[in-house]
């Protein structure tokens, strides 16, 4: 099961990422844009996700993913850390989100982050 400091190793990892403390926790941002957090003391994470893809998530892994109430109207969602299958899919969530937040130039230089084996 990752825990927080895979979450900002995992978030570190990714190009132009840095850490900041916003509205007292964690935040990872690429170029100065949010990507995610870690809210709930820790266990667990809020990433971008679009909101159709968001509400399919939550409506499959209910155990593993919902939307915070102060969030309902953001392409955000969180997910339980100790639901997450192990750090392959962390670092998915986490990729994933980086791109939605990544400017074009980064995305460009690179095209194959984060992407599922296969893509």
């Amino acid at each position: 099961m990752p825990d927080a400091e895979d979450v900002r190793r995992i978030a570190l990892s990714l190009p132009d990422t840095t850490e900041k403390i916003a509205w007292s926790m964690p935040t990872f941002r690429v170029a100065g844009k949010m990507f995610a957090t870690l809210p709930e003391d820790e266990t667990s994470l809020a990433v971008r996700c679009p909101k159709e893809e968001r509400d399919e998530l939550v409506l499959a892994e209910p155990a593993k993913f919902w939307i915070a109430d102060h969030e309902a109207q953001f392409a955000w969602v969180r997910a339980r850390l100790a639901a997450v299958e192990d750090e392959d899919e962390l670092r998915d969530i986490l990729a994933d989100s980086w791109r939605q937040a990544a400017s074009a130039r980064l995305l460009e230089a690179y095209p194959q982050l984060g992407l599922p084996a296969g893509e």
